[in-house]
């Protein structure tokens, strides 16, 4: 009896310390979204140069397309602005912005002084719509595929390593089914 009041805690330790062991070799970008192969939602937004005008996830079905969740206020959109720039002049998917929880205002200034890279800008002041993608935090960028199932989601600013290893070859494939 004596042996199993020490045993236990002990199993019970080894157990926690294998989990915490195993979580320490997993990227931080790469956590799962449980919209991966499945329908992107279907949200409507303002357009953020124009709030009396909608524009929603089903006017993008049978295009290949990106979601960009981004925000005046995000550094790390700060970080990534340039390559999305660069990317959208390469013409491979339309980018659909989504300044999320910021002030339009505030949005449309930073894109004129940075450069827009969206073909589509849509306004989530509320932050509503992000929750239905499952946003975590600015940045992050869905690829969605033809038919409107999100095929990727990359959490955190872009690298010109991540456009070009996954990104474009992605992309490029999508475009080409």
């Amino acid at each position: 009896m004596r042996a199993l009041k020490f045993l236990l805690p002990l199993a019970l330790f080894i157990g926690v310390a294998w989990f915490l062991l195993l979580g320490l070799d997993r990227n931080p970008r790469e956590i799962p979204s449980p919209l991966l192969d499945k329908p992107a939602p279907q949200v409507t937004l303002p357009m953020l140069s124009d709030p009396a005008v909608n524009w929603s996830t089903a006017q993008m079905k049978g295009q290949v397309w990106l979601l960009n969740v981004w925000g005046s206020w995000c550094a790390g959109c700060r970080v990534e602005h340039p390559l999305l720039n660069d990317l959208a002049a390469r013409k491979l998917a339309p980018i659909v912005g989504l300044a999320w929880k910021d002030d339009p205002t505030a949005s449309q200034a930073w894109l004129a002084r940075l450069g827009n890279p969206y073909a589509i800008n849509v306004s989530d002041q509320k932050g509503l719509a992000a929750i239905d993608w499952g946003v975590y935090g600015a940045p992050e960028t869905f690829v969605i595929d033809k038919a409107g199932i999100v095929r990727h989601k990359h959490i955190g600013p872009l690298t010109a390593d991540a456009i070009e290893r996954q990104l474009v070859p992605l992309l490029t494939r999508l475009k080409a089914q």
